[in-house]
């Protein structure tokens, strides 16, 4: 199985001490965020995880204790966007989070870790030219640790048209535009561009269309083939990838990015970051006598069978 631990928060940023806290002793209980008295244990061992898969604004306080995850395959997605504290208010520095991932990059190895330039929006000074300049600049700086980014243009979602209701979506036109361009210094740095919820339309330009965490993405990581039951190839209807098993909570990310999806509001998310307790088998708080605990279905994927050259390529 796939451990995954950003689609709901950011839990290297906040909750690293937390996370290592579980891998020590071995497992983790997550909360169903729709029913939330029912508790799944999973399993946290290198004999039934095939990967790791973390994905987060900022990695830095993971890094003094990599070694401790050395057992685990591992995948990374380091998000590394433009924007000011007006967008993005706790976020660290572009160049701060580049430093982290390339110092997670010597770590892991580049196939292994993956940038993200998402989500694309514009905004004020955050036009068409903006967006160019510093995608270029940041090619420069992560050239030789990392083979891939993944882009998207910025999705609506209730709870972003809520928190961030100045912002529209990009026009056709001009997401065309930019994706020919990262494409074109892609390729002049060595990253591929691939696309998280893209138009198919943009595939005619370069990007890769195919899935931003697919089955192929994790294979390419692990350097294994990995066979995935049907009933577990994909969690969302609109791609094929592997976002099931996340051991997040929403309403838990610190960072108050205005566009975010998985926070409803920062006086939740601060009220459940002082439920936190790094010793709790939860995320947040700890389990109360009305809580279901189940063990979670979990399967293995890998079997030790190489992947062939060409997907490492």
């Amino acid at each position: 199985m796939i451990v995954n631990t950003g689609q709901r928060t950011d839990i290297p940023a906040y909750y690293s001490t937390w996370f290592y806290n579980r891998i020590r002793a071995g497992e983790v209980l997550v909360r169903n965020p729709y029913y939330p008295t029912q508790v799944a244990r999973y399993r946290l061992t290198p004999e039934i995880v095939d990967c790791l898969s973390f994905c987060t604004k900022n990695p830095a306080p993971m890094l003094p204790r990599l070694q401790e995850l050395d057992a685990y395959p591992q995948l990374w997605y380091v998000t590394i966007t433009p924007y000011g504290k007006d967008i993005e208010p706790h976020v660290p520095d572009w160049r701060e989070v580049v430093h982290s991932f390339q110092e997670l990059s010597k770590h892991v190895g580049t196939h292994s870790i993956i940038w993200r330039y998402d989500p694309v929006l514009l905004l004020g000074g955050y036009h068409v030219e903006f967006h160019k300049n510093t995608f270029l600049a940041m090619c420069r700086e992560l050239s030789g640790y990392t083979d891939t980014c993944v882009i998207s243009f910025i999705q609506l979602y209730e709870k972003t048209k809520k928190n961030f209701h100045e912002v529209s979506t990009v026009p056709a036109e001009i997401r065309r535009e930019l994706a020919a361009y990262f494409v074109k210094v892609g390729q002049e740095y060595g990253i591929r561009i691939k696309g998280c919820c893209v138009d198919l339309e943009l595939a005619g330009l370069g990007v890769d269309v195919t899935g931003c965490a697919t089955r192929e993405v994790y294979e390419r990581a692990l350097g294994e083939a990995l066979t995935v039951p049907a009933n577990e190839a994909h969690a969302r209807d609109e791609c094929q990838c592997l976002l099931g098993y996340d051991i997040g909570a929403y309403n838990t990310c610190l960072h108050g990015c205005r566009y975010c999806y998985a926070n409803y509001d920062m006086e939740l998310v601060k009220n459940n970051y002082r439920l936190h307790d790094p010793e709790s088998l939860l995320l947040i708080g700890h389990l109360t006598p009305a809580d279901q605990i189940y063990d979670a279905r979990q399967i293995k994927y890998s079997h030790g069978q190489m992947v062939m050259t060409e997907l490492l390529k």
